[in-house]
């Protein structure tokens, strides 16, 4: 094995150091501008690369909900593509600095990204031994599956050239082609990843999805179509698909958000051995009349930190992330109706920086209910 850098000898960190590959904006709070800073006040170093680069974030799901007048005029930036992650990568490697504890990523966006990015789990693998999620959380992969919202897929515009290439089929619609590149991520993806968050939307596509790739109908038009109709329409149905999860890989799954009858609720699941049934749970989680931008990337960086200070309780993990959540909602709700904004106009700026002692030491006013 080779060698950690010097610091991680000399300062060992009783948290670890955090690998997070995820998108950027110089301005608002999304991707790492979400996860980096909160993993620091809890101790972590994080080590930030950016897969994308933007002036503000895009407004995609904003168009979803709030209708096109709502998102920025426009955005400016740049987008790694996955021989620049690997040259990234290389340079830690020849450094001999690519050593980390966990690896933390959030929104791919093409092909060739996703592809880089299991090469870098490999490559940390090959030199950190213990890079299977153990017990006491000696590594942890953390995939936070960013594939859409609300039941609408966040849809890469490169991707329909790139499968029909692929699939070489020019008949398949654009739909079924992009369609086919999630298929990819959850084949891939998820059978690597030690815990994930996917919220309710996208714990459907990747359950559906697991199960398609193993039935001899998948290029049934009609089956893929009905098939994927199908919701997350019960807490059954949620653990459910927390079960199906398991079985592709993870120890840990948090569906971070699920509305069911017009309840808010995380339904959380964590199998500690392979031949028992996993332990799980539930939060009742209060609505909030406001859509903010980047609390996916904020939720699952606290999963990440609380959940390795206590990784056989992954209950306790995530009453404290889900508190300090909503604490930050709350404030950053107050702080604009105050300014006299209204709220339900447009998306607003999570109040990270103000918020950070919910973070650090958040109240724990939010409590697991267990499944018996």
């Amino acid at each position: 094995m080779a060698s950690p850098p010097i610091l991680s000898l000399a300062l060992p960190s009783n948290t670890g150091r955090v690998l997070s590959i995820q998108s950027h904006t110089v301005q608002g709070y999304v991707g790492n501008k979400s996860a980096v800073f909160p993993l620091q006040l809890l101790g972590y170093d994080v080590d930030p690369i950016n897969s994308v680069q933007f002036s503000n974030h895009t407004g995609k799901l904003l168009i979803l909900l709030l209708g096109k007048s709502q998102r920025y005029p426009t955005f400016k930036g740049q987008v790694l593509n996955g021989q620049q992650l690997l040259d990234l990568v290389e340079g830690l490697e020849a450094n001999n600095l690519l050593y980390y504890t966990h690896l933390l990523t959030g929104y791919i966006g093409s092909v060739s990204f996703l592809k880089s990015v299991l090469e870098v789990v490999d490559k940390l693998r090959s030199i950190n031994p213990n890079l299977t999620y153990g017990k006491h959380g000696i590594f942890s992969l953390v995939c936070d599956p960013v594939m859409g919202d609300e039941g609408k897929l966040y849809v890469p515009e490169d991707l329909v050239s790139v499968y029909r290439e692929k699939v070489r089929d020019q008949s398949l619609s654009e739909t079924f082609q992009v369609f086919l590149f999630y298929i990819l991520c959850a084949d891939l993806v998820v059978p690597v990843a030690s815990m994930l968050t996917p919220n309710q939307f996208e714990a459907e596509l990747l359950t559906k999805l697991r199960v398609m790739l193993f039935d001899k109908w998948f290029f049934d038009f009609q089956f893929l179509r009905i098939y994927c109709c199908c919701r997350i329409g019960s807490e059954t149905d949620g653990r459910k698909a927390c079960n199906i999860l398991h079985a592709a890989g993870p120890s840990k799954v948090v569906i971070t958000s699920i509305n069911i009858d017009g309840n808010l609720l995380l339904i959380g699941s964590h199998q500690k051995d392979k031949e028992q049934a996993p332990e799980q749970f539930k939060i009742v989680i209060p609505r909030i009349p406001a859509y903010f931008t980047g609390t996916g990337d904020l939720m699952t960086a606290l999963l990440l930190g609380w959940s390795n200070k206590y990784p056989d309780n992954l209950d306790k993990a995530a009453e404290l992330a889900v508190s300090s959540l909503q604490a930050l909602l709350q404030r950053t709700l107050n702080d604009y109706t105050s300014a006299g904004f209204d709220s339900k106009s447009s998306s607003l700026e999570i109040r990270l920086i103000q918020s950070q002692d919910d973070i650090r030491q958040p109240k724990l006013t939010f409590k697991a209910h267990k499944y018996s």
